[in-house]
């Protein structure tokens, strides 16, 4: 086995890799023995078919099978062994591979593109500046916090008059001419909200009605559409489309939703028994929690500024373009040539920002160890239920509910790859200098609108 590496330009370069006789005999030989003991050909018992017969079925392919593997480890270890940063994947040479027959040779060349990547080093200085959004926290915000708790803690409660947003329950019976058409739709139990009808008249109708009120009133007049009315009578739609008589409803129950007081009940139940003792605190707790993912947002919108600044850096350094646009397009049989052109600087600006990343890495020996994965996965879970309003969940179920995130190979994989970004935007952060900025919320999300 003999492997060349001939250098092109700073970017691009050629292995040739020469494969003689001697380097596959062995192993094509033993795995035909191997075939001989296996093969089931009639008119031979097993183990007794000629070694002949064998290599005639099954030679080539064998050649054919250990070349390969022969190209493919020797290629992967020598790129390895030689530390060579290679782009993409290697890739056959277009013009200088000879054609290869494996009846006839005994030896063999194979010749292969390299695309290397860009040697540069990353240095930061306190020359170099990020801007950073510091997100103040509005009273508006607190409040909105507060009545959001307020209506997710609320109750159900029993009234005698209706309101709009009442839920009623109660006989619901088809008329005609005025009377209970016997032979009609009967709905017990059957439910409605005046708040859903978009028909005023027929919403005025319930509301200031009395509890065991009987109410008459059109369906078809009073909902927009067939799937309410089909709902509501617990018939199809196709039947609801035909329904045009009056019902009648005699009101059993009403049914309202209060909001929750603001008092220790709520805290207990936001936060944990005893954690908030009053509503100054509750709203200072509430005002911290805003806090702590507003600094997320900073994070995040940091994290996209540090990579711009570091790729504007580098706008001279070179990339193997034609080779990496065969391999990409060799990669993604969907992607046109004319969509890859298009994709091609965005391609290149995440392919800068990847390696600045493992150029700051490598020089400060970062390391992602477990701990910090499932430290990672702990604030994703306790984002998660955040988002439903689950607010100091006990530490156990957080550590379980991470614990299962984990388990995805994916999830983990995409967990490594975020706390390593993260640690890189650490180093960043400490290195230059941040501009910072108090910004309402509103101005921060405008950053975000499209241009």
């Amino acid at each position: 086995m003999n492997i060349v590496k001939k250098d092109l330009d700073q970017n691009n370069a050629l292995v040739t890799l020469r494969i003689e006789k001697v380097d596959y005999t062995e192993k094509v030989e033993k795995t035909l023995r191997d075939y001989r003991k296996k093969a089931n050909i009639p008119g031979f018992r097993p183990g007794m078919v000629p070694a002949g017969l064998v290599k005639k079925m099954y030679g080539k392919a064998v050649l054919a099978e250990e070349i390969n593997k022969l190209v493919s480890d020797n290629l992967y270890n020598y790129i390895r062994e030689n530390n060579l940063n290679i782009l993409g994947e290697p890739l056959p040479n277009e013009t200088e591979q000879k054609p290869i027959d494996f009846d006839t040779q005994e030896e063999f060349e194979f010749v292969f593109d390299l695309g290397i990547a860009p040697e540069f080093e990353v240095e930061l200085t306190k020359k170099d500046k990020v801007k950073y959004y510091n997100i103040t926290v509005s009273d508006e915000m607190i409040e909105n916090q507060v009545k959001s708790y307020t209506g997710r803690y609320g109750k159900y409660i029993q009234e005698e008059v209706v309101e709009e947003k009442d839920m009623l329950k109660g006989e619901l019976l088809e008329l005609a001419n005025g009377k209970v058409n016997e032979s009609g739709i009967k709905v017990q139990d059957a439910t409605l909200t005046a708040a859903y009808m978009k028909d005023d008249a027929q919403k005025a109708l319930f509301v200031g009605a009395k509890k065991g009120d009987i109410i008459t009133f059109n369906p078809a007049k009073a909902f927009e559409n067939e799937t309410e009315i089909s709902s509501m009578l617990k018939i199809s739609k196709d039947a609801a489309k035909t329904i045009d008589a009056d019902f009648q409803l005699k009101i059993e129950s009403i049914t309202r939703y209060h909001e929750s007081e603001i008092n220790q009940e709520l805290f207990d139940k936001v936060y944990g028994e005893g954690t908030v003792s009053s509503e100054e605190e509750f709203r200072a707790k509430i005002k911290e929690n805003i806090q702590e993912n507003l600094v997320a947002d900073s994070e995040y919108k940091f994290g996209i500024d540090a990579q711009e600044m570091l790729v504007s850096k580098f706008n001279d350094i070179s990339f193997p373009d034609t080779f990496l646009k065969r391999w990409v397009l060799s990669s993604n049989e969907n992607l046109t040539p004319e969509t890859l052109e298009k994709d091609y600087p965005k391609m290149i600006a995440d392919l800068k920002w990847h390696l600045i990343k493992d150029k700051l890495a490598k020089t400060s020996d970062l390391k992602v160890e477990t701990s910090d994965i499932e430290e990672y996965a702990k604030k994703l879970a306790k984002a998660q239920f955040a988002q439903y309003g689950m607010i100091g969940m006990d530490d156990e179920i957080i550590a379980n509910y991470a614990k299962d995130m984990m388990k995805k190979e994916e999830t983990l994989k995409n967990m490594v790859d975020k706390v390593a970004e993260e640690k890189v935007l650490a180093i960043v952060k400490e290195a230059v200098k941040l501009d910072n900025k108090e910004v309402s919320i509103e101005e921060f999300n405008k950053m975000f609108e499209a241009k």
